[in-house]
């Protein structure tokens, strides 16, 4: 028999709640403003009376936005740079992580010493540009895909998320002939479903929002991703502050639209694609946050 609820218990899944709303409302309101804007009639945005919803409707930034040819190299080369970066982070760390389940495998000791040293150490920013000029990396696809191939951190997950397979899986394989690379792929993987997802979304999620590496060693814009472009209109067309030609504030004068509309429309477009990836993975994304919590 389920015991009558106590005051003191309902007390505390009223404060949730009201805590959940306030969250949904702290992290709703500035999406909702900015989609507002992006669509608001320029005087509305000027006179600064746009909340959540749009006064009037204007498309102007989003015309403006989308005559910009970069804006569709800058998508093209984020869809290569996060699908490369996650595809080659989920290999190589799986590929690393699954001999240290291994019970006979001699350097896994020393193996998880040098990765726990290099997630207190690091070279600096410095070493890191000398060291892709060094190989050649520089002003190439490969320097935004290649350096965040295997995390010390993500490792030592993906290694408690395989000891939570039963070894006898293994054994029973090896027995039937299996080496080690048709284990991983044809048993490990397979059961290792939530673990890839979750690590595939925050792969795309963090390069697509990534700008500072492709700042640093990029210097050819035809290979920027669509965070640069973002950050080009977000500090270049801003007549607050000051910048913008002459030029083009009569241009956008005569198109109606403000510069908060284009900033604000650009962001809306460099945020679709993650709105439109999350709902396929979040199915994932529960059991897959726990990982953590295995004690490995």
């Amino acid at each position: 028999m389920v015991g009558k609820e106590s005051v003191g218990s309902r007390i505390f899944d009223l404060l949730n709640m009201v805590l959940m709303l306030l969250l949904c409302v702290a992290m709703l309101y500035p999406f909702l403003n900015v989609i507002a804007t992006s669509l608001s009639n320029s005087e509305h945005i000027l006179r600064g009376d746009i909340t959540i919803f749009p006064k009037g409707f204007n498309l102007g930034g989003y015309r403006y936005i989308l005559k910009d040819p970069f804006l569709y190299s800058g998508y093209a080369h984020s869809i290569i740079y996060a699908v490369g970066s996650t595809l080659f982070m989920l290999t190589f760390t799986s590929l690393m992580a699954y001999p240290l389940t291994i019970p006979e495998f001699v350097a896994k000791k020393i193996l998880s010493i040098f990765l726990v040293i290099t997630m207190f150490f690091s070279g600096g920013l410095i070493p890191s540009y000398l060291l892709a000029r060094s190989l050649h990396l520089l002003d190439t696809y490969w320097i935004i895909i290649i350096p965040g191939c295997v995390s010390a951190f993500n490792v030592f997950l993906f290694r408690s998320f395989y000891q939570t397979i039963p070894a006898d899986l293994r054994e029973s394989a090896v027995i039937d002939g299996a080496n080690e690379i048709q284990i991983l792929i044809k048993i490990i993987l397979p059961l290792s479903k939530p673990l890839l997802a979750t690590f595939a979304l925050f792969g795309i999620v963090g390069s697509w929002n990534s700008w500072f590496e492709a700042l640093v060693y990029l210097q050819d814009e035809s290979k920027y991703p669509l965070q640069l472009i973002l950050r080009k209109y977000l500090f270049s067309i801003s007549f607050d502050s000051g910048t913008g030609t002459e030029v083009m504030q009569a241009m956008l004068s005569q198109m109606n639209i403000s510069p908060k509309n284009i900033q604000m429309a650009i962001v809306v477009i460099a945020m679709f694609p993650i709105m439109v990836i999350y709902p396929f993975l979040q199915k994932y994304f529960v059991k897959g946050v726990m990982i953590g919590a295995v004690k490995g």
